[in-house]
C-alpha cells in the first residue's frame, strides 16, 4: 500500500508538472496579441494573463475535467500505467512543439496520449465514442468558430466607429483590449487547468480514493489553476513570436476583436464540458481578423504549417503514449 500511495503522488507530481508546461507552452495563446499590439509589454503581459488564469476557478466548474476523467477512455481501464502514458506522450509533445515554436495544443496532446495508452492496455473498447466524438468535433468547429465571431466582430466595430480617427479608434481600443485580454485568459485557464483535474481525479478515482462516485476535490482544483499560471508566468517566449506577429500584423482593434471571439468560443465549450484547444481557437480568431483585413493578409504559409501540427498531435501522442504504456505495463 505504501509503495502504491508514493506511486500515486508522485504520478501526481507529473501530472502537476504537465499543467506547469502547458501554461509554459500556452502562455502565447493568452498575450501574444496583446504583446504584438503593443498594449502591454511582455513582462507585464504575462503576470496579467497568470494572475487571470488563476482566478478563472471561481468562474467555472468541472465539466471539462469530468470529460477527460471518465469520458474518454473506460475508467475500468485507467490505471497508474496508462496514466503515465497519457501524461508521458503529452509532455514529449510538448517539449518537442515548443522547442520548434510550433503552437500545437497541449490540450490534444493530453487527449491523444491518454486513448493511446488506453487502446494499448484494452484495445478499441476502451475507447469512449460519445467522447471522443465530441472532442474530435471540437478540433474542428472551435477555430472555425473563432474564426467566423472575429471576422463579424471586426465588421461590426469596423462599421460603429467608421467615422473615428485612426488615431481615436487605436487610443480607445489599447483600453478596452485589457478587458478582452483579460476574459480571454480567464476562458483559457477554465478549460486548460480542467484537463490536468480530470487527469488526477481520474487516477484517484481508478485507485478508489473517490469512494464510488467520481468528483474533484478541491485541493485538486487550486493546485491545477497555480501550476498553470506559474507556468503562464514563466512564458513560452518562442511561441508568441508566431501566434502575436507572424500569422498577421495586428492593431489593438484587431485584438480586441481576436481575444473577445477566442473568449466567447472557450466560454462555451467550457460550458459544455468539452475539452478544445486555446491554440487552435485564438489561432482561428486571429486568421479571422487578418482575413476580415484582406486575405492577403494572412501569411498562409505559417497557418498551414501550423495546421499540419494541428493534424499530426494526436496520432503523435497516441503513438508515444501507448510506448510509455506498454514500457511500464510490466511492472
Amino acid at each position: 500500500m505504501a509503495g502504491s500511495f508514493y506511486l500515486i503522488v508522485a504520478l501526481i507530481a507529473v501530472a502537476i508538472i504537465f499543467d506547469f508546461l502547458n501554461g509554459l507552452h500556452d502562455a502565447a495563446n493568452s498575450i501574444a496579441t496583446i504583446v504584438s499590439t503593443r498594449v502591454l509589454s511582455p513582462v507585464v503581459a504575462v503576470v496579467f494573463a497568470a494572475f487571470f488564469n488563476f482566478i478563472a476557478f471561481l468562474f467555472f466548474g468541472v465539466h471539462v475535467a469530468a470529460t477527460i476523467g471518465t469520458g474518454l477512455i473506460s475508467p475500468e481501464v485507467v490505471s497508474w500505467q496508462v496514466i503515465f502514458g497519457a501524461l508521458m506522450g503529452a509532455i514529449s509533445w510538448n517539449l518537442i512543439t515548443w522547442w520548434g515554436g510550433i503552437p500545437s495544443s497541449s490540450s490534444h496532446a493530453l487527449i491523444g496520449g491518454l486513448v493511446g495508452a488506453g487502446i494499448a492496455k484494452g484495445g478499441a473498447g476502451a475507447v469512449v465514442l460519445p467522447g471522443i466524438l465530441k472532442t474530435a468535433g471540437a478540433i474542428v468547429w472551435s477555430p472555425l468558430l473563432g474564426m467566423v465571431l472575429a471576422l463579424f466582430l471586426w465588421l461590426a466595430v469596423s462599421w460603429l466607429y467608421r467615422r473615428y480617427t485612426p488615431f481615436a479608434v487605436d487610443k480607445q481600443f489599447r483600453v478596452m483590449q485589457l478587458g478582452s485580454a483579460a476574459l480571454y485568459s480567464i476562458g483559457h485557464g477554465g478549460n486548460d487547468a480542467q484537463k490536468t483535474m480530470g487527469i488526477i481525479a481520474g487516477l484517484l478515482f481508478a485507485e478508489g480514493m473517490l469512494g464510488d462516485e467520481f468528483f474533484v476535490p478541491f485541493w485538486v482544483v487550486i493546485t491545477c489553476y497555480a501550476a498553470l499560471a506559474l507556468g503562464t508566468l514563466v512564458g513560452g517566449w518562442r511561441i508568441v513570436k508566431t501566434m502575436g506577429s507572424k500569422i498577421t500584423r495586428l492593431k489593438p482593434v484587431q485584438g480586441f476583436c481576436a481575444e473577445t471571439a477566442g473568449a466567447a468560443t472557450l466560454y462555451l465549450a467550457t460550458s459544455l464540458g468539452i475539452p478544445v484547444s486555446t491554440t487552435h481557437t485564438i489561432t482561428g480568431a486571429i486568421i479571422g481578423v487578418g482575413t476580415a483585413r484582406r486575405v492577403s493578409a494572412v501569411r498562409w504559409g505559417i497557418a498551414g504549417s501550423i495546421l499540419i501540427a494541428w493534424v499530426i498531435t494526436l496520432p503523435a501522442t497516441a503513438l508515444i503514449g501507448a510506448l510509455f504504456y506498454l514500457l511500464v505495463s510490466p511492472f
